[in-house]
């Protein structure tokens, strides 16, 4: 696939990307392309239209419009079946409407990869053009090039079109650096996937699958576990998205820079997932009246923000109760914030209670059902009756604290910036490190990416 992009001339590569990108997500489900292709057309379309309108009621309309017909999908693929499942006579239903049960239990079932993705980018593409922040792209097959490059396309980072267009109709020629630096990028999103996130995804999976049954620190292990798992997960993935971006001569935004070293809620989702975090921010809290209305009107901003955000990732009581309990954690933070003084010492408490807080937040996010929730938590806070133990290799505990070493001391920001400096020997060493670790410690069971489900 690169060497194709560098052999053909310039004026041929955007159809070549175009076409990976088909390729690469029409690999798992060709029949949902079409869904990715209405959402993008359809956005397309729309942006020429309120570009050329005069009158604001006509350019809010196909705003709208656009915004319906992503939400419409996303709803649709993602949100209806689920929620219809969740009704408890959707039994009886089904067994009076047999053909509409099939419909239902196929839209619980069938969500396409990286659906809140894709939409998420085109309406934030129709949403700055309505306010005049770019101007409409005129070429279908370059916009649907947007809308479907394939290193972010199914777990991003959600890409700005002011951001990623540019990059994409540059002529890119052949230069060692962005090779170098790729090859960087997706040695150590490899590592820290591979080694680290699937490795505890094996244990995790053990925990919860029957999560009364543990001792508590069983489960403690387990919490504590996955809050690495999940971080390993995405922040590899999107690591390897930006290496493998790099090799085009493309740099995609970063997405994680050391989350849980924040200080408080507040600060870590200004380190997590910060694509989606900024999205939020311009196209619905900002958009709300932000922080600039009453004290009763940014509460209510705040918490629809952080339940819309647990809605994102899935239709499922747990993800509600996960968005809820950093929103609510959020508010009693600014309640306190003005009072707290910043000291070493209590900056540290800050980053041990937000750390807490997010793992706690995070078992609903990894639990299936709000059972398995409770359960899980019932047995860490001592009020249940498991007493097993879980015999783990040696190697998995400290797969977290080698992992804490590299995000926290050995890598500053990203990789590049931290290995740019040093010299070939000390990079060379870090490198055979790595590539040990992933031939002798790569996770026995393959974990899909956390988020391609979302």
């Amino acid at each position: 696939m690169v060497l194709g992009f560098y052999i053909l001339p310039h004026r041929l590569r955007w159809l070549w990307l175009l076409l990976s990108g088909f390729v690469f997500y029409g690999w798992w489900k060709w029949e949902y392309l079409s869904l990715l292709l209405l959402s993008g057309v359809s956005d397309f379309i729309i942006a020429q239209r309120i570009h050329k309108s005069t009158a604001e009621k006509h350019r809010k309309r196909w705003l709208w419009l656009s915004i319906c017909i992503n939400l419409g999908i996303l709803v649709l693929f993602k949100y209806a079946g689920a929620f219809a499942m969740m009704h408890p006579k959707m039994p009886h239903y089904i067994s009076v409407f047999p053909n509409i049960g099939g419909v239902i239990k196929f839209l619980s079932l069938a969500l396409p990869v990286g659906i809140s993705f894709y939409t998420f980018q085109t309406m934030s593409y129709t949403i700055d053009v309505y306010r005049n922040k770019i101007k409409p792209e005129k070429h279908l097959g370059k916009f649907l090039l947007f809308v479907s490059y394939f290193p972010q396309l199914v777990a991003g980072p959600i890409e700005r079109y002011a951001h990623l267009d540019p990059q994409l109709k540059k002529k890119v020629k052949w230069v060692y650096e962005n090779f170098q630096i790729g090859f960087r990028f997706i040695l150590y999103g490899l590592f820290i996937k591979m080694c680290i996130a699937d490795n505890l995804g094996s244990w995790v999976d053990t925990i919860y699958t029957n999560p009364g049954r543990w001792h508590p620190a069983v489960n403690w292990f387990g919490m504590v576990a996955f809050s690495f798992q999940i971080y390993a997960d995405f922040h590899g993935y999107t690591t390897i998205a930006k290496g493998v971006a790099k090799l085009f001569g493309v740099d995609l935004m970063d997405n994680f820079n050391k989350p849980y070293a924040a200080s408080s809620v507040n600060e870590f989702w200004k380190r997590w997932h910060i694509s989606l975090t900024s999205w939020f921010r311009d196209y619905l809290y900002i958009p709300l009246g932000g922080n600039k209305t009453g004290n009763g009107h940014w509460v209510f901003n705040i918490l629809l923000v952080f339940l819309i955000s647990g809605l994102w990732h899935g239709a499922n009581y747990t993800f509600i109760i996960w968005g809820a309990t950093h929103g609510f954690i959020y508010l009693f933070e600014n309640l306190f914030s003005k009072k707290r003084r910043y000291t070493p010492t209590i900056k540290i408490a800050g980053i041990l209670f937000t750390f807490f807080v997010v793992t706690i937040a995070w078992v609903f996010f990894r639990a299936e059902n709000l059972a398995i929730a409770q359960a899980m938590l019932n047995n860490a806070f001592f009020m249940g009756r498991g007493a097993d133990w879980l015999t783990v290799p040696w190697h998995s505990p400290a797969l977290i604290p080698l992992f804490i070493g590299f995000d926290h001391f050995i890598i500053r920001k990203n990789v590049q910036d931290t290995l740019a400096p040093w010299s070939w020997q000390k990079r060379w060493a870090l490198y055979s490190f790595m590539l040990f670790c992933l031939i002798s410690f790569s996770g026995a069971q393959a974990h899909p990416f956390i988020y391609f489900r979302f």
